[in-house]
């Protein structure tokens, strides 16, 4: 599974006046505007010459206790590719009763023109719109002007947030490389947060002051922490395939509140919990702990779906499939539900409404279910060390039957019993029960992503090959291609579009089996006619078995990668062509037996040729036996694929007698 673990620091504040320190804005050297490189990433878009944030529990003009911060970037231009790094999106969290805001918006694009002379553009702040994007959400946006190669953009804005116990984060690594980025943070003695460094660059700077009496609230004083985190030539991080988020390797400075005293009467609140708080305050809440108890509302709706069905697991199938075309995900996420029986009544709900109703219709049919908790991949991971119920962000269904468990999310009505979204496979999820202590399990699936295909095909006497392609998608291959196939309104509409994407081939006829029998493999039976052949003038004709599917990029290409390869769950892919060569042809030459194993029975691929005469085999299997792949493993994958690209270009050679 993937970890990561979080250096905490512990400070000893020193009794001094400290000051925060940012660059001069719109200042910009010779130097910076001359760089036309990056000399440690020459390959880099972009490259963030300063970046400078303070942030600081304080009160404002009406007497609020808020987070304000403040930010700053300077980042030079290097390629078009860099422009993105020019349109500026920053979220906003909507509370109850109120909710963040951007002031102060500022920012200029300095560029040469067309005559060599310096210009400056100056950004217009009416230009920035705000998108809402749910009821928790918002985004004000903003597009840098005059945006072009060897530019340089500077911007800064002050956030504003009443959510004082939610201190923000500093990402000190992004995707282009930083020269330098700096943080500086105060915090009143009223609030104690535990502080985290993740990722695997150490700190350039890193101190700790006392600033007397800063902060005063209606008579209340109190000291303020200085704290400074600063980090110079930060390597860009770059993302490849099959990771989790990469805000869980990126290197960033994370807060966590562990308690802190009300200013207005001197009460001290924990707020860093055990497990068991956790526990207690989900039980008790009505957007989860009372929904679960409500199983006997739902009694009306399940008894005909289970309806002379004896057993349990007959029953939960029936259920999870009902649960599945009655609601309909509305696609936002949670963890609660604000009333299951009204998003049966709508069929529409989030995440908390529709796997929260389903467990508690399986509890209602008599069958143990409890509730998971867990972080999406794209949610990051959780920080186990101090228990924090909003790192949650998804909840599924664990049905116990017999003496198997199965893991069920019934937002997808494409997804097949006892089988998760690629997006819950993430590290460890925690079980939460109504009538014993919560635990935690692992996020994987019993179910692989496979595929296998047989080809039966005959070298006309025209030079092409006709025959019959059968393929099987089983597990995530064949939840990927019911996704594929359902795109269309009718499956005629699929096969047409999939007539015209497969190169040098007609379908002649097509059939599609099991497509919507979620737990059996689906059958896709094409009749084709393949022009596989360039040139017919030759008494030699070279035909490469992998026509269809071939590998021809290298998906790793990193030098070295520090993150895990995680592909979610294992898979397999097997192959086979079966030929027939019309009277007077031969085989001339053929491709010779592979066999290359990843280290700890970690995966292979293997190929086989055999035959003689008028007809021949070609098998081929690509196998990966693990979920993920450490980053020391990562020099393995990447040869194997190099491997894997250079045997796919080898040809089959016919000749005529």
């Amino acid at each position: 599974m993937n970890k990561f673990i979080p250096v905490v620091f512990f400070f000893i504040l020193l009794s001094s006046v400290a000051h925060s320190q940012d660059f001069t804005y719109g200042d910009n050297s010779a130097g910076e505007m001359g760089m036309k490189k990056y000399d440690k990433d020459t390959a880099a878009r972009a490259v963030v010459l300063n970046e400078y944030g303070v942030a600081r529990i304080a009160d404002d003009v009406d007497g609020n206790i808020r987070v304000m911060r403040d930010y700053h970037i300077k980042i030079k231009i290097l390629s078009t590719k860099g422009f993105d790094k020019g349109t500026v999106e920053i979220p906003l969290h909507i509370y109850s009763s109120s909710e963040d805001d951007v002031t102060d918006i500022k920012g200029y694009t300095t560029y040469v023109d067309d005559n060599g002379t310096a210009q400056s553009a100056e950004l217009n702040s009416r230009s920035a719109f705000t998108t809402r994007e749910n009821k928790y959400w918002k985004t004000v946006k903003f597009t840098m002007p005059n945006l072009k190669p060897g530019c340089i953009i500077e911007y800064k804005y002050t956030l504003r947030s009443p959510g004082w116990w939610s201190f923000p984060s500093w990402q000190l690594q992004d995707d282009i490389p930083k020269i330098n980025s700096r943080y500086d943070v105060h915090i009143p003695g009223f609030w104690n947060f535990n502080i985290s460094l993740r990722g695997p660059y150490k700190l350039t700077k890193n101190t700790a002051d006392i600033e007397k009496e800063c902060f005063t609230w209606y008579g209340a004083k109190a000291d303020c922490s200085y704290m400074v985190f600063q980090m110079e030539n930060v390597p860009a991080f770059i993302e490849e395939e099959n990771m989790t988020s990469p805000k869980n390797f990126m290197s960033a400075v994370y807060f966590e509140l562990s308690d802190y005293t009300n200013p207005s009467n001197g009460q001290k609140i924990k707020v860093t919990k055990q497990w068991t708080d956790i526990d207690l305050n989900m039980k008790r809440s009505d957007y989860f702990g009372s929904q679960l108890k409500k199983k006997d509302q739902l009694k009306t709706y399940i008894a005909p779906v289970v309806a002379g069905k004896t057993d349990d697991l007959a029953k939960a199938k029936a259920i999870f499939a009902y649960i599945q075309k009655t609601i309909k995900w509305n696609n936002l996420y949670s963890t609660g539900s604000e009333g299951i029986k009204k998003a049966l009544d709508d069929h529409s709900g989030t995440i908390g409404d529709i796997n929260l109703a389903l467990v508690t219709a399986l509890n209602s049919a008599g069958i143990n279910t409890e509730a998971v908790l867990l972080s999406t991949r794209a949610n990051g991971l959780i920080n186990k060390l101090y228990p924090v119920e909003d790192d949650f962000n998804y909840v599924i269904a664990k049905a116990n039957i017999g003496d198997k468990s199965y893991l069920l999310d019934a937002t997808d009505p494409l997804l097949g019993f006892n089988m998760l979204p690629l997006r819950c496979l993430n590290d460890q999820g925690r079980v939460m029960s109504l009538d014993k202590p919560s635990y935690w399990i692992d996020m994987v699936s019993p179910q692989r992503k496979s595929q296998n295909s047989a080809y039966d095909l005959t070298l006309q006497s025209n030079g092409k090959l006709k025959g019959t392609l059968t393929t099987y998608y089983m597990g995530y291959e064949g939840y990927e291609k019911r996704k594929a196939i359902k795109k269309f309104n009718t499956q005629d509409e699929y096969i047409e579009n999939l007539d015209e994407r497969l190169v040098k081939t007609k379908i002649l006829n097509a059939e599609i089996t099991n497509l919507d029998s979620l737990d059996l493999p689906l059958q896709e039976k094409l009749e084709v006619e393949i022009d596989a052949f360039d040139n017919l003038n030759h008494d030699r004709l070279a035909f490469n078995p992998f026509f269809f599917d071939r590998i021809t990029n290298n998906p790793f290409k990193l030098n070295e990668r520090n993150y895990p390869v995680d592909w979610g769950m294992p898979s397999d892919d097997r192959f086979m062509l079966t030929m027939h060569l019309p009277a007077g042809y031969v085989i001339d030459s053929a491709p010779q037996g592979i066999a290359l194993s990843l280290p700890n029975q970690g995966g292979k691929f293997l190929t086989n040729f055999a035959g003689e005469g008028s007809s021949f085999t070609f098998s081929n299997i690509l196998q990966f036996n693990k979920t993920v792949y450490e980053a020391e493993e990562y020099p393995y994958l990447k040869e194997l694929y190099n491997k894997i690209i250079s045997t796919q270009k080898a040809d089959i050679v016919f000749k005529k007698k």
